[in-house]
């Protein structure tokens, strides 16, 4: 590992201190933000980038390291600081910080700040986990695929900030990686480009988030060290390498990620759990870092590869599948909540005998689908719910060891939301699709949103908020549609 790579994955720097910094520009441009919380604490985020369109990366710092100030208050004034403290931000890191606050309360709302010279960032405000053995009510928001529109204005994210939530949970294509993008200061620009979106800021400002990626922060449909043959020019392995580690560090530096998540070189590990009292676990994994390569490249579909079901191919990883098998035995929560990247149900777009399936998603590795839901069927985990993404569609999908038999047991519930943004370009063979796949029970490719979530130790109710246009922000949310699963009743049912 270089010496750089050594000091952004450790957070060491060889870099001389600005002692005294001044700015002739605000250097909080790309705003606020906070995340992975737990009953004591949550970590923060910002980035000082007085230019954060600079070409080389930089944001418009200099090669200095940066002391920068941070408190968290138990109220919007900050008249009651109840934690405070200095982390140094370092050029290896696009002088980003992470400062990680513990000894707060469970269940409490908190106001933080960062302070560098004489500027003050603009306030955000998050909220803990709940105490372990709560079983209170938990609101979140489920989110993915956020490409950037023309002018910069996120619909949804405007809606999302005006809710009352616990959490975000995005599961994915926060950024979409441009064509020539390979190195480090390219793709530190392209996080800043989405970034200075004013309604991403304040959805990050307004609650804690829970992020992991998908393929876009990298590049389209990669599979574990492997470029896809149409993604010129980086389908050298070794080429791909480099530009993996480049597109970690730099997601790393611009979201509310805890130490552990800090890549080192092509790895990070982001696979980790979140828990709310002992009504919720969120099982947040990674599809992309440990999978086989797609059998085929066919979009939106393609015959089945009929070596989908061999048990050697993998998209969650052996290690990552194990993690996940004993969390969910372990769990003693009411629900358990499985954020991913893609669907995981059969959809079927061959209207005749044959069948016709999407090699990027579960069903181009139905061996890895069969060993969830025998896990599922076998162990009883209480009420899994798989949270899914990156179709630009919303979906309610009954998940059961055999989608052709549509009168066997229903085992979990996944529930796919629509983009924040990003258009469905193959919105007809997904309607037209609908009727060869029963455990379908809702479908909706036409329009752009967020799912809010509310689970309380009875049932949990999706509602599929959806928003007139993707960038039109004078426009209100409205509720699609409403799925309520009941404790202890796998399936979703008209709410």
């Amino acid at each position: 590992m270089s010496t750089a790579a050594t000091a952004a994955a450790y957070g060491f720097s060889s870099a001389p201190a600005w002692a005294d910094p001044t700015f002739t520009t605000d250097p909080f441009t790309l705003g606020v933000a906070s995340g992975d919380p737990t009953p004591e604490g949550v970590v923060l985020w910002t980035r000082l980038a007085p230019e954060p369109m600079a070409p080389d990366g930089s944001g418009g710092m200099p090669q200095r390291t940066v002391r920068v100030g941070w408190q968290v208050a138990a109220d919007p004034d900050f008249r009651r600081v109840v934690a405070s403290g200095r982390v140094t931000a370092t050029p290896e890191l696009g002088h980003s910080v992470h400062p990680e606050v513990d000894d707060l309360e469970p269940g409490r709302d908190y106001w933080y700040r960062f302070r560098v010279g004489s500027h003050l960032s603009p306030v955000g405000h998050t909220r803990t986990a709940p105490e372990p053995a709560s079983l209170r009510t938990v609101t979140f928001a489920l989110a993915s695929c956020q490409a950037l529109p023309a002018n910069g204005r996120y619909a949804a994210y405007h809606a999302m900030a005006q809710e009352d939530l616990d959490l975000v949970v995005h599961v994915g294509d926060y950024i979409y990686e441009r064509r020539d993008d390979e190195t480090l200061a390219q793709f530190r620009v392209n996080h800043a480009r989405h970034k200075l979106s004013p309604d991403l800021q304040a959805a990050h400002a307004a609650f804690p988030f829970a992020v992991t990626f998908d393929d876009h922060e990298i590049e389209n449909n990669w599979a574990d060290d492997i470029s896809q043959p149409d993604n010129e020019p980086s389908n050298e392995r070794s080429r791909f390498t480099q530009l993996r580690a480049n597109a970690f560090q730099a997601y790393y530096e611009h979201l509310p990620l805890r130490r552990p998540q800090r890549p080192q070189g092509p790895d990070m590990l982001l696979h980790r759990r979140l828990r709310y009292g002992a009504l919720a676990d969120f099982h947040v994994l990674d599809t992309r870092q440990y999978r086989s390569d797609q059998l085929a490249e066919a979009f939106p579909a393609g015959p089945q590869d009929p070596r989908v079901t061999d048990p050697s191919r993998t998209l969650p990883g052996g290690e990552q599948e194990r993690w996940l098998f004993e969390g969910l035995h372990r769990s003693r929560t009411r629900w358990n909540f499985v954020a991913q990247q893609t669907i995981m149900a059969q959809v079927d777009y061959d209207n005749g005998p044959g069948i016709s399936v999407n090699h990027d998603q579960w069903d181009g590795y139905v061996a890895s689908r069969d060993r969830f839901l025998r896990f599922v069927e076998r162990r009883r985990p209480s009420n899994p719910v798989v949270l899914s993404g990156d179709w630009h569609s919303a979906w309610v999908n009954d998940l059961r060891l055999d989608f052709s038999r549509p009168e066997t047991e229903v085992l979990a519930t996944e529930l796919v939301g629509t983009s924040i943004s990003s258009g469905c370009g193959w919105a007809d063979a997904v309607k037209g699709a609908r009727p060869n796949n029963p455990h379908v029970k809702y479908l909706n490719p036409d329009r752009r949103g967020y799912t809010r979530v509310t689970a309380d130790a009875d049932r949990a109710r999706a509602d599929y908020r959806v928003v007139p246009t993707a960038s039109d922000v004078s426009l209100p949310a409205t509720t699609d549609a409403s799925w309520v699963i009941e404790d202890g009743r796998a399936g979703a049912q008209p709410g």
